[in-house]
């Protein structure tokens, strides 16, 4: 990978950042939805229609320890090659079937490991962890908390 490349993502690392983002955006608009805010109106990304601003503001805070960490424990554990890949006719390199289900059920054993939440101090599942956020955000929008806690992993 020389570089970050989207629409469309131009080798198998762009391919596999790409689409464990899209889980996690997708995760992210669900917990937003599920506490009442609206996942479009953001702080940090630009307001455009059909874009979930705020669910891409909120994922910035999991990039790391969920995408990031799985797309490179899959290569390092070499549970996928560029092999699970193959380039279309417009150069966009997509994900085949066989590697899609392998990073998707390394995408939901992660999201079952647990770690200690740094301001609730409680053992959580790291797949609640855009749903814990998302209401630590609701509740500070309407004035319960003082602050928004952004998770931060020391």
């Amino acid at each position: 990978m020389q570089s970050r490349s989207r629409r469309p993502p131009l080798d198998p690392l762009n391919a596999l950042l790409s689409f464990l983002y899209t889980i996690l955006a997708h995760d992210c608009r669900g917990a937003l939805e599920g506490v009442g805010l609206d996942p479009q109106a953001g702080f940090l990304h630009a307001l455009r229609p059909g874009r979930p601003s705020l669910a891409l503001d909120l994922m910035e805070e999991f990039r790391p320890i969920l995408a990031d960490r799985v797309a490179l424990s899959l290569i390092n554990l070499k549970q996928i090659n560029s092999r699970g890949f193959a380039t279309s006719e417009s150069g966009a390199v997509v994900m085949k079937d066989e590697t899609r289900k392998i990073v998707l059920t390394a995408w939901q054993e992660k999201k079952k490991e647990t770690l200690q939440h740094p301001f609730l101090n409680e053992n959580v599942q790291i797949g609640l962890l855009p749903h814990l956020q998302a209401l630590l955000l609701a509740r500070h929008l309407r004035s319960d908390l003082d602050a928004y806690p952004p998770f931060l992993l020391k």
